[in-house]
């Protein structure tokens, strides 16, 4: 048994070795990609899709399946009548059409990594949406992010500032999780709506670093470093971190958390910040209480709430990619999806022999 166990081991780590070696690969072709695209912005294309016409389709295949010949002949009869009253609103009131037309809600998404890698295509849709929204009209964004890098979500955030600058309403929908960075986000929302268990908060800031300057030294290994400037490094993984640097890696991560706390306040002035910037997080639920959110409501159940009153328009803005590219995006996809089974299933293998 204990053989075995050692060769499936060895097998599996092999075949995740592959797979990490692959993936890496992959990563650096779609980071140069990545790389490429952000030089050329304009090489991409907005796309929109009226969402009420979806849920309109939607019905009539519900109705089609569920209702009788007679039923449908009746909801015809009932639509062309609609069809007409309407056709002569319009004519009454064409002179006042700009000021009678429905209100416009303009949907756009954000999901969030560590590198905020989403805020290129993030500002290039608001900007689209900018270009004919109005002060009647409405922007909701489908949140989701862990967080990450603090200048990313700094400019991640100022992309929203644009549309509260131009006094359009904004409403920040949070499903799954808008935590730390995703939180600086969405505190830009004139309301925040949350589902029940989405993650909201951590409020705080965090840095991890390795240090190996106790394994260069055990092999007589050097590492010098050069600056101009007392803290031009403050701390590093490879040289010797003194008190002194340690002590003022720690103070940038304060600053770095006042200004955290001052952007909450200034768009949520009704927080308690002792009580909310612990670095905590909270679920959606418990998050209303707290007052970091405005609502409990899936992005889902608001959109569609929305749909008699308003012309509901989903905005996306995608980068064009070569054939190459699109293939290599797959397949680092795929490469993905086999390492998290292969790992699942080393899990299950584990949970079963012990």
């Amino acid at each position: 048994m204990i053989e075995l166990l050692t060769e499936y081991g060895l097998f599996l780590a092999k075949t995740i070795t592959i797979v990490v070696a692959i993936l890496v690969i992959l990563g650096g072709i779609a980071s140069a990609s990545n790389a490429r695209t952000r030089k050329e912005p304009h090489q991409g294309e907005v796309k929109v899709a009226h969402l009420n016409e979806r849920y309109e389709d939607m019905e009539a295949t519900l109705k089609e399946v569920i209702f009788t010949k007679e039923q449908l002949k009746e909801e015809e009869k009932a639509e062309k009548k609609k069809e007409k009253e309407d056709k002569k609103e319009k004519k009454k009131g064409s002179k006042d059409d700009d000021e009678q037309r429905k209100k416009r809600i303009y949907v756009i998404d954000f999901d969030g990594d560590v590198e905020a890698s989403e805020v290129e295509p993030l500002g290039q849709t608001i900007s689209a949406v900018l270009t004919l929204a109005e002060k009647q009209d409405e922007i909701v964004l489908r949140l989701e992010s862990p967080g990450g890098q603090v200048h990313a979500y700094g400019l991640a955030s100022s992309q929203l500032s644009r549309i509260r600058e131009h006094e359009i309403p904004l409403t920040i929908c949070v499903d799954k999780v808008a935590a730390s960075g995703g939180y600086m986000m969405a505190c830009n929302g004139d309301k925040i709506l949350a589902a029940p268990f989405a993650i909201l908060g951590s409020i705080g800031v965090v840095a991890e670093l390795p240090n190996f300057n106790r394994v260069l030294r055990k092999y007589d290994v050097d590492y010098d470093i050069y600056t101009a400037g007392d803290y031009k490094r403050t701390v590093t993984m490879l040289g010797e971190n003194t008190e002194e640097g340690k002590r003022k890696f720690n103070e940038e991560i304060e600053e770095t958390h006042v200004l955290f706390k001052n952007h909450v306040s200034q768009h949520r002035p009704q927080l308690d910040l002792e009580k909310i910037a612990t670095g905590e997080h909270w679920y959606g639920s418990q998050a209303l209480d707290l007052g970091l959110i405005d609502e409990v409501k899936t992005s889902d159940e608001y959109i569609f709430s929305q749909r008699k009153d308003a012309e509901i328009f989903e905005v996306t803005f995608e980068f064009k990619r070569s054939m190459a590219e699109k293939l290599g995006l797959n397949l680092e996809t795929l490469l993905e999806r086999t390492l998290l089974k292969v790992w699942n299933k080393i899990g299950q293998r584990q949970n079963t022999l012990s």
